[in-house]
């Protein structure tokens, strides 16, 4: 479970922002039972979900890039990169203070009865600073702090102290990537928890387009997927995915993207899927049905249906693993009722039993009047005047008072109570004059 994650002069965020999945006090007996988990270990109360709101450019997506990269670079700095290559880091552009500051990330978060604080500072070119924390009771224990290339090491971590003295960690690389390598114990058991820690991209479904055909390849993946695509109310009765062959492939498609495809047909147990195929009622003049028709998911249906089926995989997977799912852009070509009922999954007791959790931005306000969400699962991104961005949930705002649990929070928003709306000048102005606009036309 995701505690809290931090990020420091990275893209838009030039100071530090911290997106924190505590439940507050504040917001204590509202929807507690449905959208809260429990950790009595470690007296936490944490948050199934939680909705980013922000006005274009303000942010959000910038938030979502920043737990890709720190997570990007765990998984790959140690086995993919050499010696003097840079780091893929991006500080704020927009101050001379930042130019040569290094962009800093921390995450805390829970797993298999264990809490840990891992982050690190980066730069273009090396590790400034790294640290990891773990804690299995009361207490939190260093187990290594780095600055640079000098390190403290817990004396429980061996492998650690092996790498320092045989001179093993690259100025570029991770020491936890390293130890995940070489197959440290506390450190496969980190790995663990990232590979359960997800992002997402709305407007780029066919990044895991691949991974629900798959799972619908599957005799109980195909059941839950059509069972998704049922409750959507698409007039979908079937599914069936169909898997590619060399005859199949496109003529125009590049000779070397086809070699490759076809050689990884050829490996045994291989799967490669062309489409899926949806299978409609088909009805005669009397409204009697009278037998089906298919359909192809990427040729004939709509962006939206193709966008609700590519989310089925991850989202159902997510529900059934614990796993924490970062999605960027959720709303984009989805029904807002169907964005409610996504949200209802994570908030639900029955149906998020492992409690994952549902981290999203949205420009969908409906869902600040649904009732689905608590004060502390609002969130919002603002810019200032100098483009740097501020995150902050809604229950802490403070204008004259306090944001009210029985406030109207859509229209509050709306009406940029909360900030993180944009300000707008007057259009009409642009059309005021528009002969100069007519004349470049027709001297074209």
């Amino acid at each position: 479970m995701l505690v809290q994650f931090s990020v420091r002069n990275f893209k838009t965020f030039k100071d530090e922002v911290k997106l924190t999945l505590f439940a507050s006090n504040y917001d204590k007996n509202t929807r507690e039972n449905e959208n809260v988990i429990e950790v009595p270990k470690f007296g936490l109360r944490l948050l199934k979900s939680a909705v980013i709101y922000g006005a274009n450019a303000s942010g959000k997506t910038k938030l979502m890039d920043a737990a890709k990269f720190m997570k990007t670079f765990i998984v790959k700095s140690s086995k993919e990169s050499q010696e003097g290559e840079p780091i893929d880091t991006e500080p704020f552009k927009l101050s001379t203070s930042t130019d040569n500051q290094p962009s800093m990330f921390e995450i805390v978060f829970i797993h298999k009865e264990d809490m840990f604080r891992y982050g690190f500072e980066v730069n273009k070119e090396v590790i400034v600073g790294e640290w990891l924390y773990h804690r299995s009771n009361k207490k939190e224990v260093e187990i290594f702090y780095r600055e640079g290339q000098n390190f403290e090491l817990h004396s429980s971590f061996k492998i650690g102290n092996f790498f320092v003295k045989e001179n093993m960690i690259r100025s570029n690389a991770l020491m936890l990537s390293v130890a995940a390598q070489f197959n440290d114990d506390l450190a496969k058991k980190i790995f663990e928890w990232f590979r359960k820690f997800r992002h997402l991209s709305g407007l780029r479904e066919e990044e895991y387009m691949g991974y629900s055909l798959h799972k619908a390849s599957e005799k109980t993946g195909k059941e839950k997927i059509l069972e998704w695509l049922k409750y959507a109310d698409m007039g979908i009765d079937d599914i069936r995915v169909d898997p590619m062959n060399p005859g199949s492939l496109p003529r125009d498609m590049p000779e070397e993207l086809k070699a490759i495809l076809v050689e990884k047909m050829k490996e045994k147990d291989s799967r490669v899927y062309s489409d899926l195929t949806t299978i409609h009622p088909k009805y005669d003049e009397n409204n009697m049905r009278v037998g089906s028709e298919d359909f192809s998911l990427s040729d004939e249906e709509s962006s939206g249906t193709q966008k609700y089926f590519a989310l089925s995989g991850p989202v159902i997977q997510a529900l059934n693993a614990g796993e924490t799912l970062f999605v960027d852009e959720m709303d984009s070509k989805i029904h807002p009722n169907l964005i409610q009922k996504i949200v209802d999954l994570f908030n639900s007791q029955k149906t998020n039993r492992k409690n994952a959790q549902l981290i999203f931005n949205t420009h969908d306000t409906n869902l600040l009047s649904s009732n689905q969400f608590r004060r502390d699962q609002i969130w919002f991104v603002e810019k200032n005047r100098y483009g740097a961005a501020s995150l902050y949930p809604l229950s802490s705002f403070k204008t004259n008072e306090k944001a009210r649990k029985d406030d109207n929070f859509e229209e509050n928003y709306l009406l940029g109570r909360y900030g993180g709306v944009p300000s707008l000048n007057d259009f009409s102005a642009l059309f005021n004059n528009t002969e100069n606009w007519e004349k470049d036309e027709d001297e074209k």
